[in-house]
């Protein structure tokens, strides 16, 4: 197993978590709040996919899918397009609505798509290659993928704990 299978695997476990806590829940289930400042299912995989989109799509030097391909229109958020939910407060979070899971797992699975492509085409030396230089150390490809893992799974679980107290009520 080489670097490019390892983050593939890893990225495919964010898939299969982050479908776990969307699959066959109602908009309600969405949207709910388990206190008055709680993350919602919706904006947790919004924020996730949308910091995935930000940040695979900057190493590959190629333009986010939430504006290159019209999901920032599908959802119709009430924010710049920029905004990737870093920092929402709890009104921010409550407004990322979506009618339905089909949505946020359509933009999700997009670019978890594109994600799996990048990834598969490294190569070599490639993770070693500086991404952010403003940080000391500087932040490699490598650091950044995994970074990106690590915040996408933490979100996730917390969807899928979200999503499991709905369930119990």
């Amino acid at each position: 197993m080489n670097s490019a299978d390892v983050l593939a695997d890893a990225f495919g476990r964010v898939g299969e978590a982050v479908h776990q806590a969307v699959d066959g829940a109602s908009a309600a289930d969405l949207h709910a709040r388990l206190d008055p400042g709680a993350n919602t299912i919706a904006w947790l995989v919004w924020h996730l996919t949308r910091i995935q989109d930000d940040h695979v799509a900057d190493a590959a030097g190629q333009e986010q899918l939430w504006t290159g391909e019209g999901w920032a229109e599908r959802f119709a958020l009430p924010f710049a397009p920029e905004e990737t939910g870093y920092g929402h407060t709890g009104d921010q979070v409550a407004a990322v609505r979506v009618e339905s899971p089909a949505l946020l797992l359509g933009y999700f699975d997009a670019v978890h798509d594109r994600t799996l492509a990048y990834v598969a085409g490294l190569r070599g030396t490639a993770l070693n290659r500086v991404v952010d230089a403003s940080w000391s150390p500087p932040v490699t490809l490598g650091v950044r993928l995994v970074s990106v893992v690590a915040d996408a799974l933490q979100h996730a679980g917390q969807a899928a704990f979200v999503r499991g107290c709905l369930e119990r009520r």
